[in-house]
């Protein structure tokens, strides 16, 4: 493997990606901190604008799916297949090394990080759709604010509704609206935004409630208010809309190499990491962060940050690429071995 991208990519994107998806072991590795000082503020602080942006990428990536064979067939390789394959395998892995006792039923609720697989799946079976015009996306915001009514984790449908509208948002936004982020105002804007919303993260349970920044949680469940409920949604999505745009345009456009390279392993680093915490939570981490409370989270969120890294580094990659898309994998060599060899 090339020590950079590809010519045809753009480096920014996997710059993104590669930040983002570092931040999603972090969030879920704070759980091992949980008792620490500080563990929740970091945690609400990640979570106020992380999924957001990972789902406008999501959906800016989407921007050429159509449903023709071949995309339809990549769908079901790269989506589908990894979802009905690590869904069982990290279920009964939390149930019988990480002694979770998780329950059922499989597919039909997705469990801890496997959500994103199907939800990102039903996404792009209607991206045709929502791509037609941008009157789609002031309606995704309705659907979303309609969405907490629903109680059902079937299917983890509270999130395709919750988060649609900024899937939808990556779809309709062109590169050169992308570009405004490279603009000095927008780069100087976005550390005191960042720094507002760090702020807002100290008392997201006075304002907010942790369970609306899953956007998995019915108003039903949420302690607030019915008169208030939907306009807090709306408050937690802008709050996610504006830390997504700041974090992204701080991220450098060039191509910075081997993190760069490591951007294009990002569903490595997802289906992946959740094995190796839950491994570590199994050997006993909680109780050693429990009792050194800063430097536990802080070596909590240096080994999260340390397991991305790993994961997306080239030789695991190659080790652990073939699980997250075996059909490819399987076709490529059945290619490779019926081509003509020279010579």
């Amino acid at each position: 493997m090339s020590a950079v991208a590809p010519p045809s990519r753009d480096p920014w994107l996997d710059n993104v990606k590669m930040v983002l998806v570092t931040l999603v072991v972090i969030g879920h590795a704070i759980s091992l901190a949980e008792s620490t000082a500080g563990s929740h503020w970091v945690y609400d602080f990640i979570y106020l604008w992380h999924i957001p942006a990972f789902v406008f990428v999501s959906g800016y990536l989407s921007k050429s799916f159509e449903w023709d064979r071949r995309r339809l067939k990549n769908l079901v390789y790269t989506l589908l297949v990894p979802y009905l394959l690590f869904e069982p395998a990290l279920f009964y892995f939390r149930r019988y090394v990480a002694d979770e006792g998780v329950q059922g039923p499989l597919w039909l609720v997705p469990h801890w990080t496997m959500w994103y697989l199907i939800v990102l799946l039903m996404w792009r079976l209607i991206t045709p759709i929502l791509k037609l015009h941008w009157l789609f996306l002031p309606l995704s915001v309705i659907v979303s604010l309609l969405g907490g009514l629903w109680t059902d984790d079937t299917l983890m449908i509270p999130r395709f509704l919750g988060l649609l509208p900024f899937f939808v948002l990556g779809l309709h936004l062109k590169p050169r609206h992308l570009k405004h982020l490279d603009d000095m105002w927008v780069r100087l804007a976005a550390v005191p935004m960042l720094i507002g919303i760090g702020v807002m993260a100290a008392y997201t349970d006075t304002w907010a409630a942790a369970a609306l920044l899953w956007y998995d949680t019915g108003y039903a469940d949420i302690p607030i208010d019915n008169e208030v409920v939907f306009q807090t949604r709306l408050t937690v999505m802008m709050v996610g809309l504006v830390g997504a745009f700041a974090a992204m345009s701080l991220v450098p456009r060039r191509n910075l190499g081997w993190f760069t390279t490591m951007g294009t392993a990002t569903l490595v680093v997802y289906l992946f990491h959740g094995f190796v915490i839950k491994t570590v939570k199994a050997l006993g981490w909680p109780d050693f962060t429990a009792q050194h409370a800063v430097l536990g989270l802080v070596l909590t969120v240096l080994g999260a940050v340390g397991l991305a890294l790993l994961l997306a580094s080239p030789p695991v990659r190659r080790v652990l690429e073939p699980f997250t898309n075996p059909l490819g994998w399987i076709e490529a060599r059945r290619r490779a071995s019926k081509a003509p060899t020279s010579g």
